[in-house]
C-alpha cells in the first residue's frame, strides 16, 4: 500500500516525482503529493486528494526548481482521504517533511504529549507525529540523521520513511522496519522509493534496505547504517526488468495485459528450473539439504487471497504425490492458533510482493519456533525472500493490476515444479513419471495461448449476456475447488459483483437456496477423476432453472448438452488443469468489469501490496 519516491540529484526533481509516482499507482492510492527544496533553500509542497493527475494540475504550470525531493501515494489508513491528510507532512515550522509507509501503533499517545509541548497538528494521520518528532529532536548541534534516529526510537510500529529538510539540502534519510523500501544507484543522482519500478528509467542498480536499517542519501554518496547503529555495506543488486514492460504495450488495461503475459511468466518461471531431459528440477535459492527434505513429516502453506487459493491447489499435489499431511492457512490466522511446528516442518509462504505484512508475520512466526521456512515470491531482494530459509522465485515480472493474474498462475507453476523436486528426492517420484509431467509442464504455456487466441472472443460473448446479473456462483470440485474461489475472487475485485466459490459438493448444503434464473453458474467441468460427479452437479443447478456457464475439455458433446455457455480448455493431465481452468476465469472478470465501466487496474478499496496487518 503507498508509495515513496525520492530523489536527489543533479536533475529537477519534480518531474522525475511525479513521473515515478505514476508508476507506482498499482499500489492503490486515494491521495498524493510532492515537496521540494528549492535553491533558496525553501519547500515547495503540493498535495491533494484523488489521482495523480489531480496533483499535476496543481503544480501546472509552476513546476517548483529544485534537486532534492520525496513525493507520496496514501492510502487511507488514519484519517479520511483528503488534501489535509496526504503526504508529505511537515513540523510546526515547515522545514521538515516527512513521507511515510507503515502504521505508526503509539501515535495517539505521541501526538498528545507532543501537542502538551506546544506542536501543532494540522492532520489526521499518524504520520504527522514523525515529523514533530524529529523537529523536537534536531538542533544547531546534532544532524538531520542523528535527529531521526533519535525519533525513531520513540515509534512503535511499522514504517518505510523518507525525511527531507530545508537546513539540509541535497540530503534524503531514509529508514524501514517490516515495510519495503529500495534506493536507486543513477549517474546522475540516488533515488529512493518503496518499490523497483518507479524508478526503473534512471537505474537497474539497487539497494535494498533491511529492517532496521537508516541510510544517508545524497546525490554521490549512499551511507547505510544497520539496526546496531554500525555503519554498513548492502551490496547494491541489478534487477532485469526492461522500463517497458510497466507500459501497457496496447492494452487497454494492464491486467488485460498481463493475462496475455501469462504465457511467457509460466514459460519463463518452468525454465528457469527445469531440467527437460531428466524431470529434475533445480532451485538455486531453496536452500533445504536433501536429508532435511526426507526427514519432512508435514508441510504448512501460507497465503493471502490469490496466494491463498495458489495453496489450496499446492495441498492437492504435495498431498497426493509426496503422501505427506499438509496445511493451509489464511496467512493473518495462522500464528493465533499455535499450530504444531517443529524441525520437521516445512513452512512454504506465498506472496507475489514478498512484503505482504500478515504473511511476513507467519513466516516469522514458523521460523521462531524451528521450522524449516521457505518463500513463493516475484520479487527480488523483497523481505520475505531475505527472511526465508529458501527462496523459490517466480519470473513474472512486474504485475501493475492489482487484481493478481500472472503472478497467480506462476505461483501454480511453482507449485508444480516443488512437487516434482520434492517428489524426486524423497522417492515417491520415479524417473519416467518425472518426465511425464515435466513433459507436460513444458506444454502448459502453448496451452494457455491456444485458450486466450481461441476462446477470447466466446468469452466476451458470454460477458455480455450476463454483466448485469448482481450475483454468481462458482463451482469446482477436488483440486480445481480453489480455481472456483478464485475465479469468483476476481469477479469480486473487478466487477463489484458479489459471487461465491464452493466445493461442487457442497452446493446441496445451502449455496443451492440462493440458486434460481437469475444466478449465473459457472461450472469447472473439465476432464478429472469428479467429472461425472460435477456433470451431476450441472443438473441439480439447471434444475433450479438457472443458466451454466461450463468450462469444458475441448471435444467434450456431453457438457455442451448440459450447460448454456461453454468454454474450451485443451486436454492437459488432471494436475494441471487448475492453471488452464484460471485463464478463462480471469477473461471473463475483465470482460464483465469492463462492460460496466469499471476501473479495472485499480479496483476501489483495494492495494496491490498489503504491507500493514
Amino acid at each position: 500500500m503507498c508509495g515513496i519516491v525520492g530523489y536527489t540529484g543533479s536533475r529537477q526533481s519534480s518531474r522525475i516525482l511525479l513521473e515515478g509516482l505514476k508508476r507506482l499507482e498499482y499500489r492503490g492510492y486515494d491521495s498524493a503529493g510532492i515537496a521540494v527544496i528549492s535553491p533558496e533553500k525553501k519547500i515547495s509542497r503540493y498535495r491533494c486528494r484523488g489521482r495523480i493527475a489531480n496533483l499535476e494540475r496543481l503544480i501546472e504550470g509552476e513546476h517548483p526548481e529544485g534537486n532534492t525531493a520525496v513525493g507520496h501515494t496514501r492510502w487511507a489508513t488514519h484519517g479520511r482521504p483528503s488534501d489535509e491528510n496526504a503526504h508529505p507532512h511537515t513540523d510546526c515550522s515547515g522545514q521538515i517533511v516527512v513521507v511515510h509507509n507503515g502504521i505508526i501503533e503509539n501515535y495517539l499517545r505521541l501526538k498528545k504529549e507532543l501537542s502538551s509541548a506546544g506542536h501543532r497538528f494540522t492532520s489526521d494521520t499518524d504520520t504527522e507525529v514523525i515529523a514533530h518528532l524529529v523537529e523536537d529532536e534536531l538542533n544547531g548541534e546534532v544532524s538531520l540523521a542523528e535527529a531521526v534516529r533519535s525519533a525513531l526510537k520513540k515509534l512503535q510500529g511499522s514504517y518505510a520513511l523518507g525525511v527531507i529538510s530545508s537546513s539540509e539540502p541535497g540530503r534524503i534519510i531514509a529508514a524501514r522496519k517490516d515495510s519495503p523500501l529500495i534506493i536507486g544507484l543513477g549517474e546522475d543522482g540516488n533515488f529512493l522509493a518503496s518499490d523497483v519500478p518507479a524508478v526503473l528509467p534512471y537505474t537497474r542498480e539497487f539497494i535494498f534496505l533491511e529492517d532496521g536499517d537508516k541510510a544517508v542519501i545524497e546525490s554521490g554518496s549512499v551511507t547505510v547504517s544497520g539496526a546496531d547503529g554500525a555503519e554498513t555495506e548492502r551490496k547494491p543488486l541489478t534487477v532485469s526488468w526492461d522500463p517497458v514492460m510497466a507500459e501497457k504495450q496496447g492494452y487497454r488495461h494492464f491486467m488485460l495485459k498481463e493475462i496475455y503475459e501469462q504465457q511467457r511468466a509460466i514459460q519463463e518461471t518452468v525454465m528457469g528450473s527445469l531440467v527437460r531431459d531428466t524431470g529434475k528440477v533445480i532451485f538455486e535459492d531453496f536452500n533445504m539439504e536433501p536429508a532435511a527434505i526426507r526427514k519432512i513429516k508435514k508441510i504448512f502453506l501460507i497465503g493471502c487471497g490469490t496466494a491463498y487459493h495458489a495453496c489450496l491447489v499446492g495441498k492437492f499435489l504435495l498431498e497426493d504425490f509426496l503422501k505427506i499431511p499438509c496445511e493451509v492457512d489464511i496467512a493473518s490466522e495462522f500464528r493465533y492458533r499455535q499450530p504444531p511446528i517443529d524441525s520437521e516442518t516445512l513452512v512454504m509462504a506465498v506472496s507475489q510482493s514478498g512484503e505482504t505484512a500478515d504473511t511476513l508475520a507467519a513466516l516469522r512466526e514458523a521460523s521462531s519456533r524451528g521450522a524449516f521456512t521457505a518463500a513463493v515470491c516475484n520479487v527480488l531482494g523483497s523481505t520475505m525472500t531475505r527472511e526465508a530459509g529458501g527462496v523459490i522465485y517466480t519470473h513474472a515480472g512486474p504485475e501493475i493490476g492489482v487484481a493478481s493474474t500472472k503472478a497467480f498462475t506462476s505461483q501454480l507453476t511453482a507449485f508444480y515444479l516443488l512437487t516434482l523436486h520434492l517428489g524426486i528426492i524423497r522417492g515417491m517420484l520415479d524417473e519416467k513419471k518425472a518426465l511425464e509431467i515435466s513433459e507436460a509442464l513444458i506444454h502448459l504455456p502453448n496451452k494457455v495461448k491456444h485458450i486466450l487466441d481461441t476462446q477470447n472472443e466466446t468469452i466476451k460473448e458470454i460477458a455480455h449476456r450476463y454483466f448485469k446479473k448482481k450475483n454468481f456462483l462458482y463451482l469446482g470440485r477436488n483440486i480445481n475447488y480453489p480455481i472456483a474461489l478464485e475465479g469468483a475472487l476476481k469477479l469480486k475485485e473487478i466487477s463489484y459483483i458479489h459471487a461465491e466459490g464452493y466445493p461442487a459438493g457442497e452446493m446441496k448444503h445451502g449455496p443451492i437456496a440462493l440458486i434460481d434464473g437469475e444466478v449465473p453458474v459457472v461450472v469447472i467441468a473439465t476432464r478429472s477423476c469428479v467429472y461425472e460427479k460435477v456433470l451431476s452437479n450441472i443438473e441439480e443447478v439447471r434444475a433450479r432453472d438457472a443458466s451454466v456457464i461450463a468450462l469444458a475439455s475441448e471435444g467434450d458433446s456431453t457438457v455442451s448438452e448440459l450447460a448454456e455457455d461453454i468454454i474450451y480448455i485443451p486436454e492437459t493431465m488432471e494436475i494441471f488443469t487448475p492453471l488452464l481452468n484460471t485463464v478463462p476465469l480471469q477473461l471473463l472478470a475483465y470482460h464483465t468489469a469492463r462492460l460496466l465501466g469499471c476501473d479495472i487496474d485499480q479496483p476501489r478499496n483495494l492495494a496491490k501490496s498489503v504491507t500493514v496487518e
